[in-house]
């Protein structure tokens, strides 16, 4: 055993360029869970019931329909998810000293010369894997490479960071999908 600062440490984290190439089968597993749900309540459940005539064909008409924009809102939802960006850090972008207050202010960039010469000043950070600094509730991605804003966590099963841009659309996918 190695004690602490002592030796080589285990680095979790490289199995994470393993979870790039998991992306496509869990997407496509996410697409079968759809086929086989479609399969079970479309053709052997309520499509039969159709054709069968009185109140069962009524009470079917209606749950294919509300099935059906189920179905659609969920996997618009998912690849919103999938295919939107999670928010990355603008290029070049610096923190703002609001001068009244003297309080950082995200939304404005201005020169960070006179600040990067500071260290006792605490609120700005910097990623060390982008050499560039992070704005608040910014985090680094160890499967995506980048930082991303307001980064909740990486998803193995949409293959993407839960982020800024995407959370609305994670949220509906996990409200749509759950009974």
């Amino acid at each position: 055993m190695y004690r602490s600062g002592a030796g080589m440490a285990w680095n979790v984290f490289r199995f994470c360029t393993a979870l790039r190439g998991l992306g496509s089968i869990m997407i496509l597993m996410v697409l079968g869970v759809a086929g086989v749900t479609y399969y079970a309540v479309v053709l052997t459940n309520f499509g039969p019931a159709l054709f069968v005539g009185g109140l069962d064909t009524l009470i079917s008409f209606v749950v294919l329909i509300l099935f059906h924009c189920l179905l659609v809102m969920l996997l618009w939802c998912y690849f919103a998810v999938v295919f939107t960006d999670p928010g990355t850090v603008p290029p070049n972008w610096k923190p703002a000293v609001d001068e009244e207050r003297g309080e950082v202010d995200p939304l404005n960039g201005v020169e960070l010369s006179n600040l990067q010469s500071d260290t006792s000043n605490q609120r700005f950070r910097y990623c060390r894997k982008c050499s560039q600094p992070k704005p608040p509730r910014c985090h680094h991605c160890s499967v995506c490479g980048r930082c991303v804003l307001k980064m909740d966590h990486h998803c193995v099963w949409v293959v993407n960071c839960v982020g800024a841009s995407n959370y609305k659309y994670f949220l509906l996918f996990l409200v749509l999908h759950s009974p």
